[in-house]
């Protein structure tokens, strides 16, 4: 049986209408004649989408009792006897409540799908598992339902259902998404301007990604290697060069004409890591880059163009960017630069060649290296010049029993021997030696520069040129060799940095350190510009002008040119170091070390900033929740008291003696209520400035509950239950705070706690403690969020603000650990949450 599809209605937010596509889809199905159920639908009582369900078959929910509440959820096996082409079902991302077949719904439309039927459902941007964590840092509050992303990319089709943030926000304020009581607190939190174009945006993006998933797919299955230009991207090649900040602005002033370009850096590494690129160059480029919006990539290539050019047609790019090759004129000319044959192989890919001020220069290759020291050259050269003679004399003695291939083959075996000690000047010396000492004494005539017979010439001849060529084999070889063996100790020395990286070895000085150890010097010095200095262009910045900002070993030098050696690693920042001049080949372990050392600077002073700025964002963060809580939730007490007074004061109407005393029972319940509040906020303010006044004494807990509970007037105390031994141990603890502990604790289980559940109130000795339990059964809290809860201001959810300000716990808290104790959450066995407050035991008038 073929799988279903699935078709899904993505929103940045609720109320966007994508309940409303989904049933409309639905419709447009059935008008056409095709077999279509409402699985699960939520209209949220909005009659605009509730009409929509008129003339369309629902199938029967499962009915659920869970904690004796009756629950309904989508009824899978309902829906799979029925086998609809087509089933409508609402929330995607919802969590099924316990006793149902899948903890999730998309495993219920996972079912279905097997089973050949075609869904379409909905889900919000915010409910996606990748985008959770952003999500919460946009608006603060954790999605507790999510979906896998892979499951909404499976899709066959996935339309962004998009509404202007005004316009949703003026929907709200219609009352067309929530209930009026809720719309205030939603338009100040969820519903804020910058959270919905946030989203919004994510949404887009996302959406945008899943378009580029389906587009690259296409090509794939199609073959489709050219290029489509359904977005313009552009992408720069750097070498490393000084010529890639140039080519850097012209990208950038390329792809900012062309609206929604993105540009792309990127670096074609060798595979034999035989390159001369300079780390800190790159990093200085990647930075730019990354300034101006673009992206940086490297990979590995022998054949650079060919390289390049996968890497374009890969990212679907329609422009490429080359520097003109700094090669001079005459090189170009015997081979075609990485410009003329990245441009002869483009295709339909636009190249663009843009001059520099490095162009046609010529490039600047390191010297080549030898190989071999020049003490085993000159131990060569010695052993030739004492052993050739040697074996001349030897030779000769030797004329009547060793014939001239003979000795042919004697001056050959001299050769390799010294192409092997001293590699290929003392080789070539060697066989031109060796020619001369065979001609002069073993080829006839003897003691004369001729050679009568020709094979005697072909034979010498043929022996300077092997000589030649195993000199040149063997130079070589001893070549590579040390380049291998140098270029394994850089791998293992920058693999080591790179774990002291990954480890979070990000100090500047640990790095530093690191680096004197490496290469044995005496001293290491980070230097740097002072920041707060301005250069303008009619202005010098003053050579010896330098600050030293981090130092290791020995005296530290105080300028860059007081160093043995120096490395720019940026225009403000150098790096200088003492005992030795480093070799031109290591300079690139030198600049990967002062490339690290230099982003963690910037990291360890971004750190900092932000160290700085993180008390002030709390104290914006609270100043905001307290004019929001002040702005609404201090004002619906008073709004109530205030209806109330001017009722009883207004004489037009005759009021009963019942009616008199309702509305004067609801001023006082109104104003209780505003006073409990503006006591809860004068006391956080205490205890935040450290002046709460509270007098310890021994107390008994069957003593302050029952108060507790009388706080809670007649609707709360016929909630809660409680189970208060009276032979518990007396505490340490104030009175009048205590009980405010507890009436917050249970105001806030009660609130939680469905309406026929009660709150289970529990006291226990442990050791040198008392523990008093709050248990509730309502839905609980992760335990990765319980310290949020704890945070003034704070919910984990989208109820109203109608019932406090969100001070409650962070304020029982506050009390309970300046009275020396602990508030503790934890599960509630069977559901729920549990607050524990653990105060200590009064033993002889101390704690």
């Amino acid at each position: 049986m073929p799988r279903g599809h699935l078709r899904i209605y993505l929103g940045a937010a609720p109320g966007v209408g994508k309940t409303y596509a989904m049933l409309s889809e639905g419709r447009r199905r059935r008008a056409r004649g095709t077999d279509v159920v409402v699985g699960y639908v939520e209209t949220h009582d909005r009659p605009r989408t509730a009409e929509l369900l008129d003339g369309l078959e629902i199938v029967p929910r499962r009915r659920i009792s869970y904690r004796g509440t009756e629950v309904t959820e989508l009824d899978v096996d309902a829906v799979l006897a029925r086998a609809p082409r087509v089933a409508l079902i609402d929330e995607l991302a919802h969590t099924n409540v316990p006793g149902t077949d899948n903890a999730k719904r998309w495993q219920d439309v996972e079912r279905l799908l097997d089973a050949g039927i075609t869904v379409i459902s909905t889900v919000n941007i915010q409910h996606l598992e990748s985008l959770n964590d952003v999500v919460e840092s946009i608006t603060g509050i954790v999605p507790r339902e999510t979906v896998p992303d892979e499951v909404v990319r499976r899709a066959d089709q996935v339309e962004l259902v998009d509404m202007a943030p005004d316009a949703l926000r003026r929907r709200m304020a219609h009352g067309n998404i929530y209930a009026p009581e809720k719309v205030d607190a939603a338009l100040s939190n969820h519903f804020r301007v910058g959270n919905l174009t946030a989203l919004r945006e994510l949404a887009l993006l996302w959406l945008a990604g899943k378009v580029d998933e389906q587009l690259d797919r296409y090509r794939a299955d199609h073959g489709i290697a050219g290029t489509w230009e359904a977005r313009e991207r552009i992408v720069v090649a750097l070498t490393g060069g000084p010529e890639g900040e140039t080519l850097i602005r012209r990208a950038t002033r390329i792809a900012a004409r062309t609206k929604g370009a993105d540009l792309m850096a990127v670096h074609v590494t060798r595979g034999d890591g035989l390159t001369s690129t300079r780390p800190a160059a790159l990093a200085r480029q990647r930075e730019i880059v990354e300034s101006v919006g673009g992206t940086y990539h490297q990979v590995v290539g022998d054949d650079v163009p060919k390289a390049l050019l996968d890497f374009a047609r890969a990212v679907n790019a329609t422009q490429l960017v080359l520097g003109v090759s700094r090669r001079r004129p005459v090189a170009q000319f015997l081979r075609p630069g990485i410009g003329v044959t990245t441009t002869a192989l483009s295709g339909s890919i636009d190249v663009h060649m843009v001059t520099h001020g490095e162009a046609r220069r010529g490039l600047q290759r390191p010297r080549r290296d030898q190989g071999l020291p020049p003490g085993r050259r000159l131990a060569a050269f010695a052993l030739a010049a004492c052993g050739l003679p040697l074996l001349t004399l030897v030779l000769t003695r030797l004329r009547e029993d060793v014939s001239l291939p003979g000795d042919i083959l004697f001056f050959l075996a001299a050769v390799v021997g010294i192409a092997l000690l001293g590699g290929l000047w003392p080789a070539l010396f060697t066989a031109i030696a060796g020619f001369l000492l065979l001609n002069w004494y073993f080829t006839a005539p003897y003691h004369e520069w001729t050679i009568a017979e020709e094979d005697n010439w072909v034979a010498l001849v043929v022996f300077v040129l092997v000589g030649a060529g195993v000199s040149a084999v063997v130079d070589r070889a001893a070549r590579r060799s040390r380049e291998a063996a140098e270029l394994g100790a850089e791998a293992e020395t920058l693999f080591t940095l790179a774990g002291n990286v990954l480890r979070g070895e990000r100090a500047v000085n640990t790095l530093l350190e690191r680096l004197r150890e490496t290469f044995a010097l005496t001293s290491v010095t980070l230097l740097e510009h002072p920041p707060d200095l301005p250069i303008t262009p009619d202005t010098r910045r003053d050579p010896h002008d330098w600050r030293i900002v981090a130092t290791v070993g020995g005296r530290p030098c105080s300028t860059p040119d007081e160093g043995d050696t120096t490395l720019p690693i940026s225009d403000d920042i150098a790096l200088a170091v003492r005992g030795r001049t480093i070799r031109a080949r290591d300079r690139r372990v030198l600049e990967a070390f002062g490339v690290q050392a230099a982003a963690a600077l910037r990291q360890q002073r971004l750190e900092a900033e932000a160290e700085r700025a993180r008390p002030l964002e709390a104290v914006d963060r609270l100043r905001t929740a307290l004019l929001s809580a002040v702005s609404h939730d201090l004002r619906t007490p008073l709004a109530g008291a205030k209806a109330a007074v001017d009722g009883l004061r207004n004489t037009d109407i005759a009021w009963t003696a019942e009616e008199r005393a309702e509305l004067a029972d609801t001023a006082a319940r109104s104003l209780d209520r505003l006073d409990r509040l503006v006591a809860n906020l004068l006391d956080m303010s205490r205890l935040q400035a450290g002046a709460l006044g509270m007098v310890l004494q021994p107390l008994a807990l069957d003593e302050v509950v029952p108060r507790a509970l009388d706080d809670l007037g007649q609707d709360g105390r016929h909630r809660v239950t409680t189970a208060i031994s009276e032979d518990l141990p007396e505490i340490e603890a104030d009175p009048a705070l205590l009980e405010r502990v507890l009436v917050n604790l249970m105001s806030n289980a009660i609130r939680h706690s469905p309406p026929d559940e009660h709150v289970l109130v529990t006291a226990g000795a442990i050791r040198d403690r008392v523990e008093l339990r709050v248990a509730d059964r309502g839905p609980g809290i992760r335990a990765d969020q319980r310290d949020r809860i704890f945070q003034p201001f704070q919910r984990l959810d989208d109820r109203d603000n109608h019932t406090g300000v969100g001070l409650g716990l962070a304020l029982a808290r506050g009390l309970t650990e300046a009275m020396g104790g602990e508030l503790i959450p934890e599960d509630t066995p069977g559901g729920g949450l549990t607050m524990i407050v653990a105060l200590s035991v009064h033993r002889n008038g101390t704690p």
